[in-house]
């Protein structure tokens, strides 16, 4: 009896391992090919004999076609169920890769990634909404920890791998590695994911929920302008406006959604208390990480003379550090809870960043590097840890839907907190230029400097805040365990 019971431990356990393989490399070819593109831009622009600006909407329009779809991702998730519509977006997403690495000029390489990313958006929230819902209770923390190691080590590895195809074979291989990773998660998926009841829609449910044909329309539209408002070069008018409208569509969509009784976006998981607060200190977090990182690379590029590759060596210690710690964040976090996570968490960040506004022209790179490090260590402690709370206390019922809002709304917070800590920038090195005598050099470090140390203040805010967190986790019902 105690072998079977064994037995059975050891077939469930393999089951798991294997379905986790069949959505794993999904998310990770997605994450790669978001961050591979920055690096071909110049090449490209070179082959097909444009300019840099035409090229910037080859990553412009891939970005756009994801805000479009990443609200989308709950109904068409439902409505297929998990695996099926994780399948038919992995599918799509190989199809505009090939069509990619086809591509004869600027314009068919524009249109299909816009393709492309039709179907990737869609990928990040069907996974890791199948990956918590398959997480056995007591280990929930664990899991999405360990899923936390692909999804820093994914895009950190997406320019690496560009430069090396590009200079190795060419810039059409960017797209076409995609096939093999695709081919091989089709057929996991199709061989495992299809088998698992839970990542199966109701039909009858399904044909019982009414169609939210407003939020269908809205939801892409409001997200689509604000992600212009905030990623193209045009005049500052236009930009206002594409923003302002961006902003009454969300309001009007918040109205709506919270009142509708099939919403494509779960608005109404905000009702609860632990989700509200685990969600903004979650946004705090990435505007005062992902708002800061940007300036990095900048910085020793501009000052230290680094190289981009160079640049690129100080910055994988983010990824280095934020994947060994991540796993380790999971398994407290099953023990402990989000409160001592959170807060440890982000004022590691918070010191991270206190440091690296002390940083000078005499300062090694080895020495930043380690402050990089240690942003990564802050980072793998509760960013995973943070998500798996958020998911945990929305109800169980809506996590296919809470899921796409998550990921909706970190891509509205990050390039608003990088836009603002750049103006920030601008504003601190054009005051420090009248108070360093006219030393335009020592100015802009001096604003650098200033930028860290308001980041820093953020993050220390988001690990005061997080505090009011429950320090167990939340079950559906708002209680502790």
């Amino acid at each position: 009896m105690n072998s079977q019971y064994k037995q059975n431990e050891v077939s469930q356990r393999r089951s798991f391992i294997l379905t986790l393989m069949a959505i794993i490399p999904g998310m990770m070819m997605v994450m790669i090919d978001s961050t591979a593109m920055n690096v071909a831009i110049p090449s490209l622009a070179r082959d097909f004999g444009v300019s840099f600006d035409t090229l910037q909407w080859v990553i412009t329009g891939y970005m756009l076609a994801m805000s479009v779809t990443i609200p989308l991702a709950g109904w068409f998730s439902d409505r297929l169920g998990s695996a099926k519509a994780y399948i038919i977006t992995i599918i799509m997403f190989v199809i505009g890769s090939l069509l990619c690495a086809l591509a004869q000029n600027s314009m068919q390489l524009t249109i299909y990634r816009i393709i492309q990313g039709l179907g990737g958006g869609m990928v990040q929230p069907i996974g890791m909404a199948m990956v918590f819902r398959l997480a056995p209770e007591n280990k929930k923390g664990q899991v999405m920890g360990m899923l936390g190691i692909p999804m820093v080590l994914a895009p950190a590895s997406g320019p690496v791998l560009s430069g090396w195809l590009l200079e190795s074979i060419g810039w059409q291989w960017i797209f076409l590695i995609n096939l093999p990773l695709g081919i091989i998660t089709v057929y996991l998926g199709t061989g495992y994911l299809l088998k698992v009841n839970s990542l199966q829609s109701s039909s009858s449910s399904c044909g019982k929920q009414s169609l939210d044909v407003v939020g269908l329309f809205i939801a892409p539209v409001a997200f689509v302008l604000l992600a212009l408002s905030m990623n193209i070069d045009a005049s500052q008018w236009v930009l206002w406006l594409l923003g302002v409208i961006g902003v009454i569509l969300l309001i009007w969509l918040w109205f709506h959604e919270t009142r509708h009784p099939h919403p494509i976006l779960a608005l109404q998981a905000f009702r609860k208390v632990n989700f509200r607060r685990g969600v903004f200190v979650s946004w705090i977090q990435y505007a005062a990480l992902n708002g800061s990182l940007v300036f990095i690379p900048q910085y020793l590029q501009h000052f230290k003379e680094y190289s981009p590759f160079q640049a690129g060596l100080v910055m994988s210690m983010l990824a280095i550090t934020s994947g060994l710690l991540m796993p380790i964040g999971g398994r407290l976090f099953d023990k402990v809870g989000i409160r001592p996570l959170a807060g440890l968490g982000l004022g590691t960040i918070s010191l991270a960043l206190f440091l690296l506004s002390q940083i000078g022209q005499n300062i090694g790179g080895g020495l930043i590097g380690g402050m990089v490090g240690l942003l990564g260590i802050g980072m793998g402690l509760c960013m995973m840890s943070l998500n798996t709370y958020i998911l945990q206390s929305a109800p169980s019922d809506l996590i296919s839907r809470v899921t796409p809002l998550t990921s909706a709304s970190s891509n509205l917070v990050i390039p608003i907190a990088i836009a603002g800590l750049s103006n920030f920038l601008a504003i601190r090195a054009s005051a420090r230029i009248t108070m360093a005598g006219g030393n335009t050099s020592l100015a802009e470090m001096k604003g650098y400097s200033d930028t860290f140390l308001l980041a820093a203040c953020i993050a220390l805010v988001g690990a005061l805040f997080s505090l009011l967190l429950k320090s167990k986790s939340p079950t559906e019902d708002g209680s502790t365990r």
